[in-house]
């Protein structure tokens, strides 16, 4: 499969023209990944876009791509968005990373009440560009033409008021519901939003608040997993249930 890479501007290129990668893309494609003129390779803005090319001057600051091929592909119809709660050491950011490889489409950072990792104002845009980072590095090695957006932390109050619009989920492992055996409606065209509480778990008022806000508590099985790993075997599961598998 030929290296993938992504630039940060919308590709307007077409069949025959060329694109220029420069600054870190650049030098990762000519320094750390090694292509060579000549190689076949794809490239994609993260928006749908998706071009297929052949290299053409490769230097540690430059790499000029002749694209051979343009495809513009759809976002999906219906979105999956994970809402991470902070969590200890790397756990949420592993979370990010995982989700991203199997397709979600929104992360959403939450401060949650068990949460111990809290971001304060200093921390916020610090931790938003990191997973924003994570996601980017994430999608680009899964060869994704949608990269993820990554949203500002966000409060249970919020969740409960997101609760009303949007198909919620949340992970609960006492949840008498099988998320394998719940399935939305066809007519309903809602995004879906997946609830990942943090290492402690889901504080009791919050799951309450959130299900009398109209969020339905699922749980995976009978195993209980850690929060690095719940939000991406959900995303796997409905990814299959909305035919995206």
């Amino acid at each position: 499969m030929p290296l993938h890479f992504v630039v940060d501007e919308r590709l307007d290129a077409e069949t025959g023209q060329t694109v220029t990668l420069t600054g870190a893309e650049a030098h990762h494609a000519a320094t750390v990944r090694r292509v060579r003129v000549g190689e076949a390779v794809t490239l994609g803005d993260g928006a749908g876009v998706w071009l297929e090319g052949t290299c053409e001057a490769v230097a540690a600051r430059e790499v000029v791509v002749r694209v051979t091929s343009r495809e513009d592909l759809p976002r999906p119809s219906v979105r999956i968005e994970l809402v991470q709660a902070l969590a200890k050491g790397d756990r949420d950011e592993l979370a990010v990373q995982a989700s991203t490889e199997l397709g979600v489409d929104v992360i959403t950072p939450w401060q949650a009440a068990r949460s111990v990792s809290r971001w304060d104002a200093a921390k916020r845009e610090k931790g938003v560009a990191r997973w924003r980072q994570i996601a980017r590095e994430a999608g680009k090695q899964a060869h994704r033409a949608w990269l993820p957006e990554v949203g500002a932390p966000v409060t249970t109050a919020w969740l409960c008021e997101r609760a009303a619009t949007t198909r919620m989920l949340v992970l609960e492992p006492t949840a008498t519901v099988r998320l394998a055996q719940w399935m939305p409606e066809p007519s309903d065209g809602r995004d879906i939003a997946l609830v990942v509480g943090p290492e402690g778990g889901i504080d009791d008022a919050e799951l309450s608040s959130l299900e009398a806000a109209g969020a339905t508590l699922v749980r995976l099985g009978d195993h209980v997993l850690r929060t690095s790993t719940a939000g991406p075997a959900a995303i796997a599961v409905l990814s299959a249930s909305l035919g995206r598998w």
